[in-house]
């Protein structure tokens, strides 16, 4: 039988993350914890009920700001903690602890806001022309319709907690009670599980490989469908809850409210492209067909490479060098941050037993960003990778320039600076050989990686979720079987006769934490729309447009999507942007189809 993923304690140290520069221990962790515990009480108590004046507002806002850093280094730590070893005891007390704990410390600091927004309109305005945190201020005055009583806020914020525990039993319910049988193939067993699947197996080259292994990884979740499903139902049903509460329309309305989005980009982003990108995709899974010779073009095929025979590995080390030379165009204060990624140990490699799936960046006001990965040695990987680095260079910029409360962006664009990275990366090797058939694997990575996973698999996840929420708006409850059904048609309508949609691919809705991050799926595909025209404006202008892109980033959450991008030289406003974008992926499937040609007359 193969091997097994290693335990997390057997990992070499120089794969793994250095959380010291958050907390050295787990001791200290808990005391900073009770210390902040102990000052939000004594902020409640010099300031709850006296924040009847501009003055007073602006000497509480400072205290305020500070506790709010503290909480986020403690809630980043304990997270990040977690993730790398959900199986670890220690591991999942303190993150227990943390989330026991915050429900007090928010429901301690919920009269901040309440009492703000029971200053009238003109008080407001003068913090907004008198502060260091304007942006912050004036979106708070749009909530001030839908603002509760301070009493009922307090309460909501006290059982902040219970808002959560839908995404925590799920993460639990997927990292440590699916139990996946090992399966056999030509006489060969191998061990299955999560993190195996979908680093390893999901995109093997070999075709009765993958497609067992699709198969025995869908049986195994298929026997948690019903628990899954009644754990989400009754995350949006709070969700439903929450906004018939506050007075919006509808919990989309609701959702969107804090992304400064309009319900008409939020359509747009995803109608646009399940009418307009699905027959370019479709175009690219009937050459995927082709290339392979597959009878029947199945869902668990649209992963695999164009050519398997041609999959660069990569080590740890040489992919610094790829990123350097990817993203040295944005500068030597950026190259010295990615330096820093990597000589520091702000990343952590690590593939272990109990390491949650998928990457990520944490980035923590009170230190630096922090890079999850689970490193194969694929040369794929070396695009994730650029991808968080861009959250890296995104958050630390915006958080050596702006304050806690006007540095993160607006969850629309959030993911624009991380895909402008892999364009970044994908001009550069595209750039570096004439060899076909080394830039047919650059573009295949690019719609595979890029386009694939941000475009196409989040915006699919969008619109099941915009249909979850249709439902949900109409008071239906949520069944697996409801669920099913909403994926399968979703994955149907979009790839047509394509790809056969088969046996298992309709619990994809199970795979993906997203869905408890409010409306976070559509978000990749408008943040690839920005990054895919920022990129080529970086291509085409060069340093100007350099400039434009980092005065942008350094923008942070000071200014809204629709402004954040004017920063940057393009208009989200319009649908301009997009059809430019699916413009771009249409012209790499034609790329690819004659690169394809061209390495078949050649043989």
């Amino acid at each position: 039988m193969s091997q097994g993923l290693p335990l997390r304690k057997d990992i070499p140290k120089q794969e793994k993350w250095d959380l010291s520069d958050l907390f050295e221990s787990d001791e200290a962790f808990y005391q900073t914890l009770e210390e902040v515990l102990s000052d939000t009480l004594a902020f409640n108590k010099t300031f709850e009920n006296h924040l009847d004046s501009v003055e007073q507002v602006k000497a509480a806002l400072p205290r305020f700001v500070d506790l709010l850093v503290q909480i986020d280094r403690l809630g980043n730590y304990a997270e990040m903690y977690h993730s790398v070893d959900t199986t670890d005891l220690n591991r999942q007390k303190l993150s227990a602890k943390l989330s026991t704990s915050y429900g007090k410390i928010a429901s301690q600091l919920a009269f901040v806001e309440s009492e703000i927004l029971a200053l009238s309109d003109a008080q407001i305005d003068e913090l907004i022309a008198d502060t260091p945190y304007p942006h912050y201020l004036k979106q708070l005055k749009r909530r001030k319709p839908h603002q509760l009583s301070f009493e009922v806020e307090k309460t909501l914020a006290a059982l902040s907690p219970t808002f959560s525990a839908a995404y925590d039993m799920y993460g639990i319910t997927k990292m440590l009670d699916i139990h996946f049988e090992p399966f056999e193939v030509d006489g060969k067993t191998y061990p299955l599980d999560y993190p195996t699947f979908e680093n390893e197996y999901e995109d093997n080259p070999d075709t009765t490989f993958r497609r067992k292994s699709f198969k025995h990884f869908s049986e195994a979740l298929r026997k948690y469908q019903h628990t899954t499903a009644a754990i989400y139902n009754t995350h949006v049903q709070q969700e439903k809850i929450e906004a018939d509460l506050r007075g919006y329309d509808s919990v989309i309305d609701y959702l969107l409210e804090e992304q400064e989005v309009t319900r008409e980009m939020y359509d747009r982003q995803i109608d646009v492209i399940m009418s307009e990108l699905a027959p370019v995709m479709q175009r690219y899974a009937k050459l995927l067909q082709k290339v392979h010779g597959f009878d029947h073009m199945k869902f668990e095929d649209l992963k695999v490479s164009i050519d398997p025979s041609y999959d660069p590995e990569i080590s740890i080390a040489d992919s610094k060098n790829y990123i350097y030379n990817a993203l040295g165009i944005l500068g030597d204060d950026y190259l010295n941050m990615v330096q820093a990624a990597y000589d520091d140990r702000w990343i952590d490699f690590a593939q272990n037993k109990g390491k949650e799936t998928g990457a990520y960046c944490a980035s923590p006001y009170a230190s630096h960003s922090y890079v999850f990965i689970s490193w194969t040695g694929k040369m794929n990987e070396a695009f994730v990778l650029a991808h968080e680095l861009g959250h890296a260079g995104h958050f630390n910029l915006a958080q050596s320039h702006q304050n806690f409360l006007e540095s993160e962006a607006s969850m629309y664009f959030v993911e624009a600076p991380s895909t402008t990275n892999e364009m970044l990366m994908s001009n550069y090797l595209f750039e570096s050989s004439n060899d076909p058939k080394f830039k047919r694997w650059v573009i295949g990575s690019i719609i595979s990686r890029t386009y694939y996973h941000n475009m196409v698999t989040h915006l699919l996840e969008a619109t099941y979720q915009r249909e979850v929420y249709r439902l949900v708006d109409a008071g239906e409850t949520l069944t697996a079987s409801t669920l099913n059904d909403i994926t399968r048609k979703v994955y149907q309508d979009f790839f047509g006769d394509a790809v056969e949609i088969s046996e298992g691919a309709e619990l994809t809705w199970m795979r993906q934490p997203h869905y408890y991050m409010g409306l976070y799926s559509y978000t990749y595909s408008a943040g690839l729309t920005i990054g895919t025209v920022m990129s080529q404006r970086i291509k085409n202008e060069g340093q100007p447009a350099v400039e434009d892109w980092l005065n942008t980033l350094k923008a942070g959450g000071s200014l809204s999507p629709v402004d954040l991008a004017k920063t940057a030289g393009i208009d989200i406003t319009t649908d301009a942007p997009l059809r430019e974008t699916i413009s771009y992926i249409s012209s790499l499937v034609d790329e690819l189809e004659e690169l394809t040609e061209e390495i078949n007359q050649q043989s």
